[in-house]
């Protein structure tokens, strides 16, 4: 069960690093103006929610599978995405 819950928090967490580079990416061509504010926002938008849950997800699993380090670490980043994602 261990190494089920290290894996998938493997691959969750290389996924979220690919969308921080797409993130940079997206916005560096925001900067150079090879596209314009509205399609940036909407490439961006749509990854919001996956990234939130991907993140949420490896946190849950490190709570339940009883890892208090590894979710002591990850609850700072969780918690600043769920309020950085709030409707104001």
């Amino acid at each position: 069960m261990e190494a089920v819950v290290f894996v998938f928090s493997l691959l969750d967490c290389c996924a979220l690093i690919f969308l921080s580079v797409y993130f940079i990416i997206t916005l560096s061509d925001l900067e150079c103006d090879y596209i314009n504010a509205r399609s940036c926002c909407s490439k961006l938008n749509k990854w919001v929610i996956p990234e939130l849950i991907g993140h949420t997800i490896v946190t849950v699993l490190m709570l339940i599978s009883l890892h208090w380090f590894i979710f002591l670490l990850n609850l700072p980043v969780a918690t600043w995405n769920i309020y950085r994602n709030q409707p104001c």
